[in-house]
């Protein structure tokens, strides 16, 4: 046991050496877009809908435009309300916009990447932006780069593009079919071009998108909203219309709204089942279900499943809070927040001297000593991927006066990365792969860990009122599995996340 924990040391030794906003102590939230359809301030309300959307993607954003003729774009690096001020939105006239807020997962973190991609072709211009994750990309690529297409990025989602502008079909609307039915893995898509909005899932589901309405004022026509989140719709007064089904292809005309499936076949429906444990915000409304509800719970289940006795039940901020809640109410132990977390803090990075080890947690999180003192304190955290936040944390609950510290976590083990559109290291570097329970509760110094079962996280998401097509076989937990929905890829001949092609 002793060699296996030194092994262990060992391997998170450099992690433990940085700051926590390395890639590997949180999985990465992928992309968020937005697309908005007959409004006269169209790129304004694809702003407010991705400043709703920042958690999804801190790294780029953008915001394409059209007015039936013409087609403007505006990316840049940074946060939404960095970007887009009230001199840049001017500049994107029209009643129709797409938007997107990035965090790299395929291709480089570079302003040639930031989205909308917009590509002039014998179609017409195409804008798209992409949530998600292509795994068939070497064989698309190379055949288009053989048919003459000249990539402009190293982005995964310019291959949609390419596909639909060397599509043989005789329709914009076929071609897009036609292009979405060869591309697999993760796609939650949004499209524009002069005089239309699009707006597509893959066929699996794996990431969410919805529609919605604003209803048009002294008689004129109804706005339609596409966003990644429903949490968007609420700042603009759009009321939820639906999910963008998987395998659909949905248009917005001035013919109004019409529907196809692209998808040449029937496969069962594998949701991430991740956007509920940590990615969505939980005010909003994921694959037809309230994030919240799930979330509160996953920490009642928590308490029934792994409850320990403790005088205070405390989570991880912030997105620990609402499990945390879950599980005191369920355990009827009392909740705090004896950790406050200083909402000013970048990603910085600090020198890899023992003594400063933990200081970018403590910049970011400080113990309520007076709550913590002489306490048997629970925390809760939605997961635990290197364990080295982990450790910090407790050590700090320790310091100020804890007496005892159990740690539980509102879903299984990770074990294994995902390749459909969110930024996770590679098996050797997920604790829970390679180590037992045992080992990493010594390695993170608390008195006790848990996680919640799978049983138990998919019952949590599905539990209460019945949302059509939603149950516990319609997620995909390929991350506590390993086992993918997509069977046919060698997941280890897929480029890690985050990787340059």
């Amino acid at each position: 046991m002793k060699n296996q924990l030194t092994a262990l040391e060992k391997d998170v030794m450099i992690d433990d050496m940085q700051d926590d906003a390395t890639p590997f102590d949180k999985l990465r939230e992928e992309c968020g877009v937005m697309a908005v359809y007959n409004h006269p301030d169209a790129a304004r309300l694809t702003y407010w809908g991705l400043y709703s959307l920042q958690h999804r993607g801190q790294e780029s954003a953008g915001i394409a435009s059209a007015d039936g003729q013409q087609v403007n774009d505006i990316k840049g690096m940074g946060l939404v309300s960095e970007i887009f001020t009230d001199d840049v939105l001017a500049r994107l006239p029209g009643h129709m916009a797409i938007g997107h807020t990035r965090y790299s997962t395929t291709g480089d973190s570079a302003l040639l990447n930031a989205q909308p991609i917009s590509v002039e072709s014998t179609r017409g211009l195409i804008a798209i932006a992409h949530n998600g994750n292509l795994v068939n990309l070497g064989n698309s690529r190379e055949r288009l780069e053989r048919d003459g297409a000249v990539f402009q990025t190293t982005s995964d989602t310019e291959i949609i593009v390419q596909l639909i502008a060397h599509s043989k079909c005789s329709t914009l609307v076929d071609c897009i079919a036609d292009s979405l039915a060869q591309v697999d893995g993760a796609f939650s898509i949004v499209m524009m071009t002069r005089n239309r909005v699009f707006a597509a899932r893959d066929p699996h589901g794996f990431r969410p998108l919805s529609m919605g309405r604003i209803p048009g004022v002294d008689g004129a026509p109804d706005t339609f909203v596409f966003a990644s989140e429903t949490c968007a719709f609420d700042l603009l007064h759009a009321k939820y219309e639906r999910d963008v089904e998987p395998g659909e292809l949905v248009m917005v005309s001035e013919d109004g709204v019409t529907s196809r499936r692209f998808a040449r076949e029937t496969v069962p429906t594998a949701s991430c089942v991740f956007e509920h444990v940590y990615f969505s915000r939980p005010d909003s409304r994921v694959f037809g279900r309230w994030v919240q509800k799930s979330r509160e719970e996953m920490g009642r289940q928590l308490a029934r499943e792994s409850g320990v006795p403790a005088d205070l039940v405390v989570p991880v901020p912030d997105s620990g809070v609402t499990a945390a809640l879950g599980y005191a109410a369920e355990s009827g132990i009392p909740f705090n927040f004896g950790l406050i977390r200083n909402h000013y803090v970048g990603r910085t990075f600090i020198q890899p001297e023992q003594r400063v080890r933990d200081f970018g947690v403590r910049m970011k999180l400080n113990p309520v000593r007076s709550l913590l003192d002489g306490k048997r304190v629970i925390l809760i955290d939605d997961s635990i991927i290197r364990g080295t936040t982990s450790r910090k944390i407790v050590r700090m609950v320790r310091a100020a006066g804890a007496k005892e510290v159990h740690m539980r976590i509102s879903c299984p083990p990770t074990i294994s990365p995902c390749f459909y559109g969110v930024d996770t290291p590679s098996k050797k570097d997920l604790i829970a792969a390679n180590h037992s329970i045992e080992d990493i509760c010594k390695f993170i110094e608390a008195d006790s860990l848990a996680y919640l079962s799978l049983p138990g996280l998919t019952h949590s998401c599905t539990t209460g009122e019945p949302v059509d097509g939603l149950s516990p076989a319609s997620f995909c937990t390929a991350c506590y599995t390993g086992e993918y929905p997509t069977q046919w890829v060698d997941v280890s001949e897929i480029l890690p996340a985050g990787a340059a092609l």
